[in-house]
């Protein structure tokens, strides 16, 4: 798996979220996949859990949406139509692995953790929804694998917990600053608490992003993501419950190219002219003669200038050289050097 890979060069690891996009066909899971792989994804995540594990079939007011982006669902229902069939998900993996891209997925309670052990996952997503589910985590984290968790609507303590929780295992983490709204808007992103819980937390971070297009994401890598996670289709026209706030693979292959394109430009910590810039050291400043010269006369403010270009000596030995004598007659625009000059 290429994700603490990544994580050591500096580079971010970018998940293409299939969830729901599949809209129920096996054949379509996998051109998501092959999609994702064409957009540039280094990771395919999926989903596992039924209606059944994930809730129960009832119909009273709890388990009833009212609002957002599946008002007048039912939980039992939505789950029904959303999730990804599990005897599909051997051969999704298999073709993940086939073409080259990690595969991912997302355990809602421990059946589903065991039955990804079986598949041979060789890491863990954890939802926003679930960063309370303390005994899920706990369960998870105790597989010894790489855990990548959600942190949407999560308080400080209830990250804090969930943290603690994976690190009786083991250290290898990544914590996903999330808006758990469908979509989300980037005014409410609040990315500096990405930024945030790296320093506190002492583990990689990046950013699980519900918003349309690429913005949130891009600037997340601008600002030191690690990881980022987006929902991908392969056409929003094919309606399911993700289909609205999914990307398409060209919007997808575009925010992985300006991702690339930002790691680029963040580079390392340098100091000095970059290759680019050197030939442009000439047209810093320096010290050059204003007025011609005779041997023997003294160097005054009056005869020499701190300008460019900067063949001659550094401004900073301007006030060194002020009243030493000329060794040589000087003309009008040559650079002063220390060998022109004598006490």
């Amino acid at each position: 798996m290429k994700l603490f890979e990544y994580l050591h060069h500096h580079k971010t690891y970018v998940i293409a979220e299939m969830s729901a996009n599949h809209a129920g066909s096996f054949e379509r899971a996998k051109e998501i996949i092959y999609a994702a792989k064409e957009a540039g994804a280094d990771c395919i995540k999926i989903q596992t859990y039924t209606a059944d594990t994930i809730t129960m079939d009832c119909d009273n007011e709890y388990f009833h949406i009212d609002s957002g982006t599946w008002a007048g669902e039912n939980l039992y229902h939505l789950y029904e139509k959303a999730y990804t069939p599990w005897e599909w998900q051997p051969g999704l993996k298999a073709e993940a692995d086939r073409i080259g891209i990690d595969f991912l997925s997302t355990p809602f309670d421990k059946t589903a953790v065991d039955f990804l052990e079986e598949i041979g996952v060789e890491a863990y997503k954890i939802a926003s929804f679930e960063l309370v589910d303390i005994p899920l985590i706990d369960y998870t984290a105790s597989k010894r694998k790489p855990v990548i968790l959600s942190t949407g609507m999560g308080s400080f303590d209830e990250i804090k917990e969930a943290a603690a929780t994976i690190r009786k295992y083991h250290d290898q983490f990544v914590l996903l600053k999330c808006s758990s709204a469908y979509p989300s808007v980037s005014e409410q992103m609040n990315l500096a608490t990405m930024v945030d819980m790296k320093e506190r937390f002492k583990c990689p971070s990046g950013l699980s992003d519900h918003s349309m297009g690429s913005l949130g994401a891009v600037a997340a890598v601008a600002m030191g993501a690690d990881v980022i996670e987006k929902h991908f289709c392969l056409s929003r026209d094919i309606k399911n419950p993700d289909s609205s706030f999914s990307m398409e693979p060209q919007e997808f292959a575009d925010m992985v190219r300006d991702i690339r394109a930002v790691e680029r430009a963040k580079g390392n910590v340098f100091y000095g002219a970059a290759e680019q810039e050197k030939d442009n050291l000439n047209f810093r400043k320096s010290i050059f003669v204003s007025t011609d010269i005779k041997k023997g006369e003294r160097i005054t403010e009056d005869n020499i200038r701190v300008i460019r270009p900067a063949y001659g000596l550094s401004p900073k030995f301007f006030d060194d050289v002020i009243g030493k004598r000329a060794a040589r007659d000087i003309q009008r625009g040559m650079p002063l050097i220390f060998d022109f000059l004598m006490d």
